[in-house]
């Protein structure tokens, strides 16, 4: 009988771009992984504008793909701890631009001033659960108010999970700018009926990471 095959575990980083480009380190949303579709298309998108973009995996999400993995996300705490150790691989705080979809994004958000980063991109920041009540925005907003490290982050404007009229109303850190994407979701994308296109939708949110970052945030 042929020798079984085993998989080959994931790699610790993927990257994309010029190793010579700033580099932006995204963690994935809550359910996809860091080679998802959206997060693979920011990649390249980003890698054609000279990013280098290095894209990492929570622990819980790499168990995953080995069939060990949890469907739920590790605790807050372990989010935060993976996300310093991605940083201090990668180099340190003072040399990265951090962020990431939804999840990851928010996690980056809780740490990006400890860590000392160039700059925080959010890709979808879930400002509260859908039909949530007060008490869960407060707590995925509160630290926002204080937040030093310059923020972009980009939300389409049907997102479930923030739109611009309830986000209007948060209290924000000065530093912290928001990029409306029209009629997109969660993932940005739009309806068919708004005359807009997924891809037109992806290219706006690349070159506005892209301006963030290469502008110095």
């Amino acid at each position: 009988m042929p020798a079984s095959v085993v998989a080959a575990p994931a790699p610790r980083f993927l990257f994309d771009g010029p190793p010579q480009g700033p580099t932006l380190v995204l963690a994935h949303g809550a359910g996809a992984p860091m080679d998802s579709p959206f997060l693979a298309a920011m990649a390249a998108g980003l890698a054609e504008r000279g990013l280098r973009v290095a894209r990492f995996e929570f622990s819980y999400m790499a168990a995953r793909r080995e069939g060990a993995g949890s469907k739920v996300p590790d605790r807050e705490p372990e989010l935060r701890r993976a996300w310093l150790a991605a940083i201090a691989e990668l180099g340190g705080g003072p040399r990265l631009w951090i962020g990431g979809k939804s999840l990851g994004g928010r996690i980056a958000s809780m740490i990006a001033d400890e860590a000392g980063v160039r700059g925080l991109v959010c890709l979808g920041y879930p400002f509260r659960p859908p039909g949530a009540a007060a008490p869960a925005v407060v707590k995925r907003t509160a630290h926002l108010r204080e937040l030093r490290t310059p923020t972009l982050i980009v939300q389409g404007t049907r997102d479930p999970f923030g739109g611009p009229a309830e986000v209007a109303g948060y209290a924000l850190a000065a530093g912290i700018r928001i990029r409306w994407i029209d009629d997109g979701d969660h993932s940005l994308v739009p309806r068919k009926s708004s005359g807009r296109t997924a891809a037109q939708n992806l290219a706006e949110a690349v070159a506005a990471v892209a301006g963030f970052v290469l502008g110095g945030g």
